[in-house]
């Protein structure tokens, strides 16, 4: 997955000038009214690692991930828990359920667009094109439409005729935007039923007249005693894949 994601990093990044097909990373160029003057291939590796830093911001923005690390964090907060699971595992929960979510995404990808540029079969600026449309429908997909007309107001822009006139200057903000409402909404409804249990423990505490006693500490087994019963971890994570709208596959 992440060579993957490394060719298709460099294969959004190049250049969107026209390629010939069955070319390679082209050499960087610059024209002047006299001539032209080519750089050395070293700098061009330079300059493709320095763009390839935008990777996690793609990954981060662009993918399933940001709903799924919310809602998982928003959980561990709920169930009053700390750092357990610590956050290398809730990242790495993640990134494997993302995978999950983006699957089909990634195989059409690959299909329709790296693997014919890698093989020389499509040019570089015709496979930009197939990945944007094929990540547009992911996205629009995932996107509330109120979210999507409010960034197309504000940039001035649309109506749109159609989903492939959405610019990805529009799509991306709005994309993440509504993620961002998605799982908050899934964390509040994750919330309630241990916010619950806290209040029955915290009243029986008061009752009992135990002041000194943390109602954390004591309903901190029922919680837990309750998501292990309902199967928790396997609700959550199939809940969450399931609240994706994917493509391709």
């Amino acid at each position: 997955m992440i060579r993957i994601g490394i060719a298709l990093t460099a294969l959004i990044l190049l250049p969107s000038t026209g390629f010939a097909a069955g070319e390679g990373m082209p050499v960087l160029s610059l024209t002047e009214q006299e001539g032209g003057a080519t750089y050395s291939l070293s700098l061009q590796i330079v300059a493709l690692m320095t763009a390839l830093t935008v990777l996690p911001s793609i990954v981060l923005g662009a993918s399933a991930f940001t709903r799924i690390i919310i809602v998982l964090s928003i959980l561990r907060q709920a169930m009053g828990t700390q750092q357990t699971p610590p956050n290398q595992v809730l990242v790495a929960m993640a990134l494997f359920l993302s995978f999950f979510v983006m699957q089909p995404v990634l195989t059409t990808l690959y299909d329709d667009a790296l693997a014919p540029y890698l093989d020389g079969r499509l040019a570089a600026e015709p496979a930009i094109a197939a990945v944007k449309d094929i990540m547009s429908g992911f996205m629009l997909g995932n996107t509330r439409q109120n979210d999507l007309l409010m960034f197309a107001d504000l940039a001035g822009d649309g109506p749109y005729a159609d989903d492939e006139a959405v610019p990805m200057s529009v799509l991306l903000p709005a994309y993440i935007t509504s993620e961002l409402k998605t799982a908050f909404q899934i964390g509040f409804l994750l919330f309630l039923p241990f916010l619950v249990i806290d209040m029955v423990i915290a009243s029986i505490l008061m009752a009992l007249g135990m002041m000194m006693l943390s109602p954390v500490l004591v309903s901190l087994p029922f919680k837990l005693l309750l998501f292990v019963l309902v199967d928790g971890w396997a609700l959550t994570m199939g809940s969450l894949a399931s609240s994706f709208i994917s493509v391709g596959g």
